[in-house]
């Protein structure tokens, strides 16, 4: 309880303003952004959001699933307004991450079915060379 007499209520459980514009600005970006995006499009809109406001309202989002928080190794991690189960590639020469459509593959009804494993969620990413850079790289 605070020193006014309100219930306080747990980490991330309240929705405001500023977390609905940092979960606009996820959604608005389609391109698996870093934090660093997201507060550059909402402190384009409200210069008086902080970045470390941006950054905790990303983390409380994830925490609640209303975002994937997408780590890449060596890079800045990327957030998807897309919370489905589907897969990824990073590139590991940009750093891009891209959604990989795997329409009929179904990994996880194989694990149940065939090994009898509750999958309560899953994290796959494939790791290669976008086409982009392999274009510019002449390969």
């Amino acid at each position: 309880m605070t020193s006014n007499g309100q219930v306080q209520s747990p980490r991330g459980s309240r929705n405001t303003k500023q977390r609905a514009v940092v979960l606009d600005a996820v959604r608005s970006l389609h391109n698996h952004p870093t934090s660093a995006d997201i507060y550059d499009v909402v402190h384009r809109d409200h210069p008086n959001v902080s970045r470390a406001t941006v950054y905790r309202n990303l983390s409380v989002l994830s925490d609640r699933g209303e975002v994937l928080r997408i780590p890449v190794p060596n890079a800045a991690d990327r957030y998807d307004f897309r919370c489905d189960s589907h897969f990824h590639a990073k590139c590991s020469r940009c750093g891009g991450v891209f959604d990989i459509e795997t329409e009929g593959v179904d990994p996880v009804a194989r694990i149940v079915n065939d090994y009898g494993f509750q999958v309560t969620g899953f994290d796959l990413a494939f790791s290669g060379v976008c086409p982009d850079c392999r274009r510019n790289s002449g390969k």
